[in-house]
């Protein structure tokens, strides 16, 4: 169920509306145009992490960052804010239990993982009054306005905002900064994001835009990068958002994903392609993406070559553990004493 503004949400369509027919109607609700413009006024946070704290007027927390297609759930107790950032066509969703601060984040890409991935970020949420607060990320750039239903996002918010009606949990839907309400254009007609991330405040559930940098999108960045892409082809990550984080530890557990010479196959060949041909052949959106776009990708591709078979980033299997430093950082454990503050 889906409510809006302490009111339970309705159409002006049937008892059982479609996701499109409810993502409009909530689009359209006063009170979420209005927390939508109240987000956009917020000025964006960047996160960088220097000297083992988070600099630039924020101050130093303990953070987990995601990567898209990732989700983790946190608790307050271990973790200050939690966040994503690089969104364009992709949706990010926090999901917060109000009774105990604990928080799931997840920056989904397709709708086809929206129906277990809700369940994975609800697995450690849910208590018995099954009472939710919902905060949606903010990205769209295929769209100015919900009346154009093409592109990919209106897809992939329309599934999500249908499967939250029709779950028996209460979510209480405080922002919805998406489509429409997070699109601007340039001179030439350009779709763009206002913002393409957010950070949580677990504290008090507070949500800010938000852009991190190399520093603070860690650990593991190019592995969990990797994994992104592979994962499509791993049947065992077939409609599911990837695991990440452990919750209980406060530790970074990034669950193995396998690729195949098909893989070492594409990335040989993309490399060739000059920066602007990447950025139109690898981006749903090329002239919404970031600067290191291109940068990142390349990365991604180097370490394929380098580690054509799995099984050396995941021997027998097993996930790539990281645990939380005494500063807030990130390292390996078994006495790894290389902190885990920029990729690698």
């Amino acid at each position: 169920m889906i409510f809006v503004d302490g009111h339970l949400s309705s159409t002006d369509s049937s008892a059982s509306p479609q996701g499109r027919d409810i993502l409009v109607a909530l689009l359209e609700h006063p009170a979420l145009v209005e927390a939508s413009a109240s987000f956009k006024a917020i000025p964006e946070r960047r996160f960088s992490v220097r000297e083992e704290s988070v600099m630039e007027a924020t101050p130093p927390g303990k953070w987990v960052y995601l990567f898209q297609r990732e989700y983790a759930t946190v608790d307050p107790a271990f973790v200050d804010f939690v966040g994503t950032d690089e969104a364009t066509t992709c949706i990010g969703v926090a999901i917060r239990n109000p009774r105990n601060g604990m928080t799931s984040v997840a920056h989904m890409d397709s709708p086809n993982i929206v129906d277990m991935g809700l369940s994975q970020m609800l697995s450690l949420l849910v208590d018995h009054n099954k009472d939710m607060e919902l905060d949606h990320g903010n990205y769209n750039t295929t769209s100015e306005s919900q009346e154009n239903m093409d592109g990919y996002s209106f897809p992939l918010g329309a599934k999500i905002v249908e499967t939250l009606w029709k779950r028996p949990e209460k979510f209480h839907i405080r922002t919805l900064c998406i489509l429409g309400h997070n699109t601007r254009r340039d001179p030439e007609g350009n779709a763009y994001p206002n913002f393409n991330g957010f950070m949580v405040g677990t504290s008090n559930g507070s949500i800010t835009p938000a852009i991190f940098d190399k520093t603070s999108r860690c650990p593991d960045e190019v592995v969990r990068r990797i994994r992104v892409s592979v994962s499509y082809k791993d049947p065992s990550w077939k409609g599911k958002l990837l695991e990440t984080y452990d919750t209980q530890t406060d530790r970074f557990k990034i669950a193995p994903c396998c690729w195949t010479l098909q893989q070492l196959h594409f990335a040989l060949s993309l490399q060739r392609y000059s920066d602007s041909e990447i950025l139109i052949m690898c981006s749903t959106s090329p002239s919404a993406e970031n600067p290191d776009f291109v940068a990142n990708m390349r990365r991604h591709w180097d370490y394929l070559i380098k580690h054509p078979d799995w099984r050396e980033t995941f021997p027998m299997k097993q996930p790539r553990i990281f645990e939380r430093t005494a500063e807030g950082g990130w390292r390996k454990p078994q006495g790894a004493d290389t902190l885990i503050s920029r990729s690698f």
